[in-house]
């Protein structure tokens, strides 16, 4: 008689049980399958950084030629940066992520540098859509121009060239540039720097330049050659790193995403060894009670 009873409650407890399980199964078995995939699509995208960090090296180290010259341009003409208010920042970015804060450390930069440098008129131009929206959160009125589309591959001193003319259409005045970029440090490491251009009167005033009688129209132009020379710099090293930081960014999530399938994995063997064990006590008890 009272096995008779117990018989269906234990049915009925050991059916709940085991819809419990297998729903809790197949939910485990859909994220897994997601991991999985989200995984290939992590080292996918870390194996064409791969390949694009390379490049970017190559086109780095030409570009950083084309830097140092125009450094050492302004140091052996002795030009010093004007004394005024009307400063302009060119900020240095892209228009893509997936690349950890390497955006953000760009923004971040050059807040503090205009904060520091105490300035009244701060006018900036944004190169990329991902420094554009960091910079508007702090400082929407001072941002006079933005560019996008640039460097969509491995920028160019055509892009640069392009950038700096629009500046000058666009009537932004000032008497210094300051742009700030990301330097290439190593594989894995790189750092928000300043690269100081200076105004067409700063070059004139210079005691390299005013030892000769050099035409002004032929110096406006060679001014505007070293702040395209100086963006261009800017733009490709901080390119190399965009994509340095991106491998890394595709490792590291490659690597979450294999760690989270070895724990589901073990989630899910030790649930369905449950189960079969729930299932194994339910036969035996009923076998028990017939």
């Amino acid at each position: 008689m009272f096995a008779t009873r117990a018989q269906p409650v234990a049915s009925a407890l050991s059916a709940g049980v085991q819809t419990r399980n297998m729903a809790t199964l197949r939910e485990i078995q859909l994220r897994l399958n997601s991991i999985k995939n989200i995984g290939k699509i992590t080292k996918s995208m870390k194996m064409i950084a791969s390949t694009k960090v390379s490049k970017a090296q190559r086109a780095m180290e030409t570009a950083r030629t084309f830097g140092a010259s125009s450094a050492a341009i302004y140091k052996n003409s002795n030009a010093t940066p004007l004394e005024s208010e009307d400063n302009l920042f060119v900020v240095s970015s892209s228009d893509r992520g997936l690349c950890g804060g390497i955006h953000s450390s760009v923004a971040k930069a050059t807040r503090k540098i205009i904060a520091q440098s105490e300035v009244k008129n701060a006018g900036i131009v944004v190169l990329g859509d991902k420094a554009k929206n960091q910079m508007s959160r702090s400082n929407r009125g001072d941002i006079k121009l933005s560019f996008n589309q640039i460097g969509k591959s491995i920028p160019t001193f055509a892009e640069a060239s392009a950038a700096v003319d629009t500046i000058k259409a666009s009537g932004v005045k000032f008497d210094n540039a300051t742009i700030v970029y990301n330097k290439f440090t190593s594989a894995i490491a790189y750092e928000a720097v300043p690269i100081t251009s200076y105004s067409l009167d700063a070059l004139k005033g210079s005691e390299g330049f005013a030892a000769y009688e050099a035409d002004e129209g032929v110096l406006e132009d060679y001014n505007d050659f070293l702040f395209a020379n100086n963006i261009y710099w800017a733009l490709v090293e901080g390119h190399a790193s965009e994509m340095s930081a991106k491998r890394n960014a595709m490792e590291n999530a490659t690597k979450n995403a294999g760690e989270m399938v070895d724990r589901l994995t073990m989630t899910y063997n030790r649930t369905r060894q449950a189960a079969i064990t729930s299932e194994l006590v339910d036969i035996i008890t009923g076998a028990s009670a017939l």
